[in-house]
């Protein structure tokens, strides 16, 4: 049996129930834009893939019967989006957004039982850096990593094994990645370590449940329980 020695994290839906504030940074960004804004309900399944993704997603109409905006005219503006949402998002990313309850205890936990903490966001890395500093600043994380220039975003595996890298005795049956989403379970499999969803982020159990998880955490408890159960590697 082996026993985990690295729990990497996704942090929106996951550690954060960060939402409203991405929300509302992106209708601030469609408004002077010139689109139309979104209720913050749409946002649980546009975000997660990275801010440009997100921008893409949230020009589109909602409703189906509307023709869809030309892709040539979404790549046209998706950087502008950024030159609104960065700014306003830096000024309110922490208007509504907090620890989901339980989840400094479960983070205190592992701590205290030696598991090494990382972080794996699609959110761009400054501020990734910036909300674990603000929320996490009591835990020491081995890597923190988010959406860089140059580097591709979830479900490739290759954050996994960045963040891996800083500590080369580490075995990938000694990893497993927590997030919300299928995303974040499709990284983890792409990586080849054992994934846990929770079903208390922004996507649904049955997204989850679709790509085999090794197992599903209803709360952060449970959560650090299935971590510290040692496994037989991947899928146990």
């Amino acid at each position: 049996m082996t026993k985990t020695r690295l729990a990497i994290f996704d942090l929106d839906g996951t550690l954060l129930d960060t939402v409203q504030d991405l929300g509302n940074a992106t209708n601030h960004a469609l408004v002077n834009c010139g689109f139309p804004t979104r209720p913050i309900e749409d946002y649980y399944q546009l975000v997660g893939r990275g801010i440009y993704n997100l921008f893409r997603g949230a020009m589109q109409p909602r409703d189906p019967e509307v023709p869809r905006v030309p892709a040539e005219e979404i790549e046209r503006n998706v950087e502008k989006m950024a030159s609104f949402f960065i700014p306003y998002y830096e000024q309110h990313k922490c208007d509504c957004t907090k620890p989901y309850d339980g989840i400094i205890e479960m983070l205190g936990r592992l701590s205290s039982e030696g598991v090494a903490l990382a972080l794996a966001s699609n959110k761009y890395q400054d501020g990734v850096e910036k909300l674990a500093a603000h929320f996490f600043g009591q835990f020491r994380f081995l890597k923190i990593l988010g959406q860089r220039e140059g580097q591709p975003i979830k479900p490739d595996p290759a954050i996994v094994g960045q963040i891996m890298a800083e500590d080369p005795s580490i075995t990938v049956d000694e990893v497993v990645y927590i997030g919300d989403s299928n995303v974040d379970m499709q990284t983890g499999a792409n990586a080849g370590v054992r994934t846990i969803g929770v079903t208390w982020g922004f996507r649904s159990r049955e997204e989850l449940l679709s790509c085999n998880p090794s197992a599903l955490a209803d709360t952060p408890e449970q959560l650090a329980q299935e971590i510290l159960r040692p496994s037989c590697g991947k899928g146990n």
